[in-house]
Order: C-alpha cells, then structure tokens, then sequence
C-alpha cells in the first residue's frame, strides 16, 4: 500500500527539521511527502532546500491558500498515493509509526481512516488483579490515569461523558483519544486528531477539510473526522506511537484562540447532532460556562494572568455571538 505524507507547516522550520529527522528514521518510508508551507518568509524553504529528504516536494503558498485546512487541501490535490497521511509539523515519531500506521488498513479493510497515538503527555498504570481505580481516576480496558481537575469537577456535576474515548456524546464534550489507554490495541472511534491521522485517498473524492475552519483552524480535525465516520469506520492504532511537542509559534492569540473554543466547539457539536435534546443544550451551555469561569479563575491560580483573562474573556465573547450569529453548518 503506498502512502503519502502530507504536513501543512506555518513558521516553524526547526520544528518542521525535527519531524522530517524522526522521519527519515521510518521502518517504512513514505512514497511521496508534500510540505506545505504557509509561511511569510523564506525560512523553511531555505532549511528544506538544504537538506536532503527522499520523495520531498515543497510548496510555498500564496495568501489564497494559507491556514490549516486550505493547505490541507492543497496538499490532497497534490497527493497521488493511495493512503494519505497528515502530520503537524510539531510531531516526532517513533521509528515504526508508519508501519504500524499502514498495517493498519490491512488488519481492518473497511477502514476509511486510521489516527496515530501521541505517547508521553499521559502517566497512565496498569491496574493489578483486585485494584480499583480512585475517585480522581479514569479507568478503561484495565488501565487507569489521573483525571485532573477539570474533569474530576465535571464528574462530580454529571457533565462528564459516559461514552467510550474518542465518541461523542450529545451534548458533545467528549472524552478525547489521550483517554485511550496504551494498551497496543486498536480502538474504533468518531474522531481522531488531525495531526496525527491518516485516510483513504478515494475519500477525498467525496469531502474536503472546510474551510469554515479559516487560519488556524480549532476543531478543523473532529468535523472532518466526524463527516468521515459517515462513509466508513475510522479506528486509533495506539502502537502507531509518536510525540506532540507543541511548538508555540504561529499560533493565535488568546482571545481569537477562546472564541475559536466556543463557535468552533459549537460548530462541531451541530455537525454530529444538528438538533441535540433539551437536556444536552443544557449541558452543552453549562460546561462552556464551567469551563469559562475555570478559565478566569487561572488568573488567581496560575502565573499566566494575561493570557487566562484574555482567553476568558474571547470564550464569553464567543458565546454571546451565538444568541446573535450562530456559525451556518456545512454538512
């Protein structure tokens, strides 16, 4: 099965080496890799150019085609292989990420697409014949980590999913795929993160990443994915393994990043449930709210007020806009 790898990057050239270095490292090595860089200066392509990367082909784009999903879509039209896989560019991987990641669609053939597992964010423990897991503990297939106290609140409210990692609930707020254990097994799922995933080619033929989703682009992976889950099963292989460092060049500021929390998280909710009970509104709104006023309460906690404030105050703003000008679903 021959496989792209397309990774859409934006003023990271250091990063964007470091990924490029673990992939040159690969048990399999990709067919074709696509760079799509966004960037406003010359810098990455002067860092490409002077290095060598077997099958590499570099693109800089124009303003029409900058920010996440417009490069991702760039990078699809490109691509000819029969399995593309997508990477941000501050991704490292474990050296048989890609076999893992591929073997995959052979071990399911029915698989649209297949997300990687990032590995060192999460202390998780197994549990032994008779322990049980703690109250501020999360427990699934026989592992258990810690819940923090986000969500060790929003389980004491009733505001935590009782859906397995990676399935949305109604009142959407999922448990995100670092709830599935690392375990080597393979979990069927709705969503993924979408610097980490892989999909059949021939599902670009019928859906694109939006472009709802302009510049950075928050939540971009969950609407894709969802939209996917539709034509076909999407699965997370926790042995495909890699680390996120989370570089924090080009993103946006906090207050543009807590509006994107709301409407973009709003968005993506009605993409899965577009006319969700009474019940889950309700608790959709209440954990915005929760989780907004945890936001503000950081400026006494936490030594970066500035940001806590300002990100707090993007998510108030972001959630008044919805009584006025709710995001126009592209199903």
């Amino acid at each position: 099965m021959e496989f792209s790898l397309i990774v859409c990057t934006y003023m990271r050239p250091k990063a964007l080496t470091d990924l490029l270095n673990s992939v040159n490292e690969q048990t399999k090595y990709p067919d074709e890799i696509i760079i799509v860089d966004g960037s406003l200066n010359e810098e990455t392509k002067n860092v490409i150019s002077n290095a060598k990367y077997s099958n590499l082909h570099y693109f800089l784009v124009e303003e029409k085609d900058r920010g996440l999903t417009k490069q991702r879509n760039f990078g699809i039209n490109i691509a000819s292989k029969d399995i593309l896989c997508f990477l941000d560019d501050d991704i490292v991987l474990t050296p048989n990420y890609f076999e893992e990641l591929i073997g995959t669609y052979r071990e399911f053939p029915n698989a649209t697409g297949i997300g990687g597992y990032i590995i060192g964010d999460i202390e998780w423990k197994e549990l032994k014949q008779g322990e049980k897991a703690m109250k501020n503990e999360f427990q699934y297939d026989n592992f258990i980590r810690k819940l923090g106290s986000r969500n060790s609140l929003r389980k004491k409210l009733g505001l935590l999913s009782n859906r397995p990692p990676g399935e949305m609930p109604e009142f959407s707020n999922g448990l995100s795929i670092s709830f599935l254990p690392p375990s080597n097994k393979v979990y069927k799922v709705d969503y993924f993160m979408g610097g980490v995933s892989s999909f059949k080619k021939s599902l670009f033929d019928d859906i694109n990443f939006s472009e709802y989703f302009e510049g950075y682009g928050l939540y971009e992976d969950a609407d894709f994915c969802l939209r996917a889950s539709k034509k076909g099963d999407l699965y997370v292989n926790t042995r495909a393994q890699l680390y996120h460092y989370h570089d924090d060049s080009g993103r946006p500021n906090k207050f543009d990043y807590g509006k994107m929390v709301i409407r973009n998280g709003w968005y993506v909710w009605r993409i899965k449930f577009p006319n969700p009970s009474l019940l889950a509104r309700i608790k959709w709104h209440t954990i915005a709210l929760l989780l907004t006023l945890i936001k503000f309460s950081n400026i006494i906690s936490t030594a970066k007020k500035k940001e806590s404030f300002t990100e707090g105050l993007g998510r108030v703003t972001g959630w008044f806009s919805l009584l006025f000008n709710k995001p126009k679903l592209k199903i």
